[in-house]
């Protein structure tokens, strides 16, 4: 080989390196790009919360360019004086739905805690056009017929069935403890959390259709809350085409014991 055509080799080998390492760089920017992209973000609290459970997620959402929205679902927290025996899981959809329509929300990332589970699967029947991206953090994902009741660990279901046979309006929330929440924040969550309505628990999810229309499709295991229908959950999903799996070593209220690992996984799913 002639000093010419090593020479001819050499820069062809650096210009391929150089078309690599471009690729590489490229597709970096890119994912750089999408991770710091503007995106609004729906969050939607679980059973006796409200929306302000998820001001650690929202304010470090907020710092980094993201819109978010975090309302409170009627009859819960700021809207608990709402409360009646009209609330139900039509109506805390429509807050969502309405929220969004009234908004103009588009390319959201809908996020729905615990049985808010119920909820987004509901809102998304008449919202799903408008929804990006879906996530089911520790929550029920039910299906057509399933209602909270049938659903929930054996404990909590007991008190929701005796609060529904004695004609209660509400269901009493449960200690933050029986969630796994970390020590510093139960008292916290314990001051903060209100009687759900009854009637949203009793209701059965009517359509889940358009849940599987949406693109992207997450849900996020708290491994340090006991759930064998979240574990359930887990395993079945894992095989379902369009999602992805995450899981988290802390309690079931992950906004709240992990904020800044949820936010990492929302920005990558979103």
């Amino acid at each position: 080989m002639t000093d010419k055509d090593l020479e001819t080799t050499r820069r062809g080998v650096l210009g391929g390196v150089a078309a690599l390492g471009a690729t590489v760089v490229s597709g970096a920017v890119q994912e750089a790009q999408a991770q710091t992209a503007q995106r609004t973000f729906v969050l939607v609290h679980g059973t006796w919360h409200g929306g302000w459970c998820w001001r650690r997620v929202a304010d470090a959402l907020e710092r980094k360019g993201h819109k978010v929205y975090a309302p409170s679902l009627t009859g819960l927290a700021d809207r608990s004086h709402l409360m009646t025996r009209e609330v139900n899981l039509a109506a805390h959809a429509n807050d969502i739905a309405n929220l969004v329509k009234w908004e103009d929300l588009k390319e959201i990332v809908l996020v729905g805690h615990s049985s808010a589970g119920f909820v987004i699967t509901e809102a998304a029947e008449q919202i799903g056009a408008s929804v990006a991206s879906i996530v089911y953090l520790d929550a029920f994902v039910p299906q057509v017929g399933d209602n909270l009741i049938s659903l929930a660990n054996p404990g909590p279901r007991k008190e929701l069935e005796d609060a529904v046979a004695r004609g209660d309006l509400a269901a009493k929330p449960v200690p933050a403890a029986a969630f796994k929440v970390n020590e510093k924040d139960r008292a916290w969550v314990d001051a903060k959390c209100t009687p759900h309505p009854l009637s949203v628990v009793v209701d059965k999810v009517t359509a889940a259709g358009a849940r599987e229309k949406i693109a992207r499709k997450t849900y996020i295991r708290a491994t340090g809350f006991d759930s064998p229908v979240f574990d359930q959950t887990l395993v079945r999903v894992k095989t379902m085409a369009g999602w992805k799996t995450y899981e988290v070593p802390c309690g079931h209220d992950v906004m709240v014991d992990m904020p800044d690992r949820l936010v990492e996984i929302l920005l990558e799913v979103a």
